[in-house]
């Protein structure tokens, strides 16, 4: 429903076919997977890597996100968890006060992060002959792309929402009982993603950049964690320990500074150096 400048957000909770509803967040991660599979194929076909190797690549990567995200979120934003229903952090299901299936609901996008950077690191080791930074100024790409998907996917749950805005503007969240309209952060993120995808697969498609090693791993760094540092402004405050530094920037946007800060590095010293 729309009335003038605001949007009454209610959606169900994802595609019923009856007998089983495929939740939103849950379509838009196989998409994410799925999409960055061909996006990679694309890419090992153009640099001549066997197209077998891709497949533990995918496996690699789901790992990483899925198991990075989960415990980046409760180490980063829920770390009770661990003492007061412990195996609900690797389980989609909570057994204290009850058993009941949850899904993974926690999910940070700064552990997932982490755990691609891990991954990538056993991956280029144990299969790829590449070199680690070759591999992440390629896979970069399609994971921008992925954040948009799952940012969306946040939107559809009616999850991570932004403050609220005090006038007519804005989305109201009305699947969380809400009658007011807040800032719609998760489309903020997500457009701002769109762009960084596209700024990277241009660059690596369209210009020489590619062959500076680490580039591209840089720009994506740069890029899209200054467009989260930028969002955190809108964002309702999801926890963490942002109280411990008086409440002057969030736990996200502490977060992205080191990751901007490695991106500005990584650019700076892939820029070919005049010989004097």
């Amino acid at each position: 429903m729309l009335t003038f400048l605001s949007v009454t957000w209610a959606p169900s909770e994802g595609l019923n076919l009856g007998f089983y509803t495929i939740q939103y967040y849950s379509l838009m991660f196989v998409m994410a997977f799925t999409l960055g599979w061909y996006i990679m194929k694309r890419i090992f076909n153009r640099e001549k890597i066997a197209i077998e190797k891709l497949d533990s690549l995918f496996v690699y990567m789901v790992l990483a996100i899925l198991i990075g995200a989960r415990l980046g979120h409760v180490v980063f934003y829920q770390p009770e968890l661990f003492k007061e229903d412990f195996f609900s952090v690797f389980l989609p299901f909570k057994f204290t006060g009850g058993f009941a299936f949850t899904g993974f609901r926690g999910l940070a996008s700064h552990g997932a992060a982490i755990g691609i950077i891990i991954s990538m690191y056993l991956y280029q080791k144990n299969v790829l002959n590449q070199s680690l930074l070759w591999l992440f100024d390629r896979i970069v790409i399609p994971v921008a792309l992925g954040a948009v998907l799952v940012r969306f996917g946040n939107f559809m749950n009616s999850e991570i929402v932004g403050h609220a805005t005090g006038t007519d503007y804005g989305v109201i969240f009305a699947n969380n009982g809400e009658n007011f309209a807040r800032h719609p952060a998760q489309l903020y993120e997500a457009a701002g993603y769109i762009i960084t995808f596209i700024i990277l697969w241009w660059t690596y498609w369209n210009t020489e950049k590619r062959q500076q090693s680490g580039y591209l791993f840089g720009l994506f760094l740069i890029l899209l964690w200054s467009i989260r540092f930028v969002v955190e402004y809108f964002k309702k405050s999801q926890g963490g320990f942002e109280s411990s530094f008086g409440n002057t920037l969030t736990t996200g946007q502490w977060l992205s500074i080191p990751f901007i800060i490695g991106g500005i590095y990584l650019v700076y010293r892939s820029i070919p150096k005049k010989v004097i």
